[in-house]
């Protein structure tokens, strides 16, 4: 994953119907800036200043697709979220987490070298713009419930269960 902070424009989106509802694509020419749950907490609008450019998200919506088939465990995108440092360490430690499996925020703050930062570690989970490539539904909870999630709990379920190959999405 590319990790910066600058302020690149986020100059192309595109939407995707998917299994868990319709995403908003965004990307420039650093990568993938945003995938937001248009139906989720916040609902995702595109920008006036993005252009709509379906043909340069190509490779991002086939790469979905395959992700929710069951066919790809790991993305291989270009990635460029914009956060602070600390952010950015979390996601690149969300990134680490196997395809199936789950830790909890104790333990990702543990593997951060601070174990006592959950509750920041959770605040960064939760900031996360680039939710199912960063895979930080598979965080939940040091009693092993399910906490939290941008598109909502029933979404982070759906995307548990297709990693344990307990559910089909395509």
């Amino acid at each position: 994953m590319t990790t910066e902070t600058t302020t690149a424009s986020l100059s192309c989106y595109t939407r995707m119907e998917s299994p868990v509802g319709p995403l908003l694509l965004v990307a420039d020419a650093s990568g993938l800036r945003r995938i937001d749950f248009v139906n989720g907490r916040n609902p995702a609008q595109s920008n006036p200043e993005w252009r709509e450019d379906a043909g340069r998200m190509g490779e991002t919506i086939r790469q979905l697709r395959a992700y929710f088939a069951g066919e790809l465990e790991n993305f291989d995108l270009p990635l460029a979220p914009q956060g602070t440092p600390f952010q950015l360490s979390v996601w690149n430690r969300l990134c680490e987490i196997p395809y199936g499996e789950t830790i909890s925020y104790g333990e990702l703050a543990r593997r951060l070298g601070n174990p006592n930062a959950s509750r920041a570690v959770g605040l960064a989970n939760g900031s996360n713009p680039i939710p199912i490539v960063i895979p930080c539904h598979r965080v939940i909870g040091s009693n092993g419930k399910l906490t939290g999630y941008g598109g909502g709990l029933p979404i982070k379920e759906k995307l548990l269960a297709l990693e344990r190959r307990q559910l089909r999405l395509l």
